[in-house]
């Protein structure tokens, strides 16, 4: 009886007497692998930096006058009252309230006009939500704290002036600090905003006394169900006044489609390696064909049925795992230029859920190839011995 290893070597020196058809085929599998393991790299990174970029407010419940007439561009233009903050802070349950106010307004930095969001927030309040990386907080007067991306657009420096509104009727500010990028959720962006004092913001956009929201900074995660709970039935008892929404539910929705965006896409890309396990089936079947004396030869010193299978099965696995190992170290470095470009983090490449992208696109790869040739193989194992030694 021959040994089992035998097998093993037979299929390797297939593989290398047809050099120049393995190699083919197995390219096949590198470009399926690669485009399928890139995809869902480019996904799960996204979802990993929609969830991190939340991590930081994963205890703030936003609540905004109730959106009338449909979404951001419908909505209607209703503030939240001094009597209905009070009664917000009533529903919080003890953890603290930030109202704010808040538009789209142009500025001028450094000689050049631009677009940012600037917030009007009582200086008491702005710790509580964000986090200064260079300079002081400000606590009055004519300041502003910016966020680090306008910062290094515009070069502007601890001391910088920039002008709110048109240059005519804008008002000017100094810059006293600039913040700290910890991303966006349902509150204050850190990215291309301003932040001043809810004084100054009425100064330059009329004496409204409404708030556009408020963040209820809930300290205790576990607490952030109920407290949402709370504020629905304190505030919209009745009526619907107010709309309540936490990061939790907007990543899930988030994640929702992006995950459906990437399985879509890798969906698209996975024609390519359907295209790949059809190249190894008519490699294998060709390999059958080539070697019908051979498999004769085999059945005739007594090399049973199941092991025939098992030699053409190592063949197929060897040429998926040689191009399945080759797609998914190239998917790691093209899916790490993605998520650089894109995300400007390379960290992101680095989580599990980014990872084990790789680790399943190879085992889909090897798998495919080995499905491939389960036909070939049992063909070859059903060959007559007599049949298959009288070929030429």
């Amino acid at each position: 009886m021959i040994g089992t290893d035998i097998y093993f070597d037979l299929a390797k020196r297939n593989v290398r007497l047809h050099l120049l058809r393995s190699v083919l085929a197995a390219i096949g599998i590198v470009i399926g692998v690669f485009a399928i393991t890139t995809m869902g790299i480019l996904g799960s990174a996204l979802q990993v930096s929609v969830t991190s970029g939340f991590g930081d407010e994963g205890g703030q419940i936003t609540v905004t006058p109730a959106m009338e007439g449909g979404g951001f561009f419908g909505g209607s233009e209703e503030k939240l009252s001094i009597p209905e903050i009070r009664k917000i802070e009533r529903a919080s349950m003890g953890n603290p309230v930030v109202p704010f106010s808040s538009t789209f307004s142009s500025i001028r930095a450094a000689g050049e006009d631009t677009y940012a969001s600037v917030y009007g927030l009582d200086p008491g309040d702005i710790p509580l939500v964000l986090e200064v990386e260079k300079g002081v907080m400000i606590h009055g007067g004519d300041r502003a704290l910016i966020s680090s991306d306008i910062a290094e657009a515009h070069d502007l420096k601890i001391g910088s002036r920039i002008t709110i509104g048109d240059e005519e009727e804008g008002k000017k500010v100094r810059v006293a600090g600039i913040l700290k990028n910890t991303g966006f959720g349902g509150g204050i962006s850190t990215y291309s905003s301003i932040i001043i004092t809810d004084r100054l913001y009425q100064d330059i956009n009329g004496k409204d006394r409404g708030y556009d929201k408020a963040l209820v900074i809930v300290e205790d995660l576990d607490e952030v169900e109920a407290v949402r709970e709370n504020l629905d039935k304190s505030l919209n008892g009745r009526k619907e006044t107010v709309d309540i929404s936490d990061p939790k539910a907007l990543i899930e929705m988030i994640s929702g489609v992006l995950g459906a965006v990437s399985l879509a896409v890798t969906g698209i890309a996975g024609i390519s390696l359907l295209v790949a396990a059809v190249s190894i089936f008519n490699v294998m079947m060709m390999s059958v064909t080539e070697r019908t004396r051979e498999i004769g030869i085999l059945r005739s010193i007594g090399v049973k049925s199941r092991e025939i299978i098992k030699m053409f099965l190592y063949e197929a696995a060897i040429l998926g795992a040689l191009g399945a190992v080759i797609g998914g170290v190239l998917s790691l470095i093209a899916g790490g230029i993605l998520v650089t470009v894109m995300l400007e983090d390379i960290s992101y490449l680095f989580a599990p859920s980014v990872l084990m992208n790789v680790v399943i696109g190879i085992g889909v790869g090897i798998g495919i190839c080995v499905l491939s040739g389960v036909y070939p193989a049992w063909k070859a194992s059903r060959l007559s011995p007599i049949t298959a030694l009288a070929a030429e």
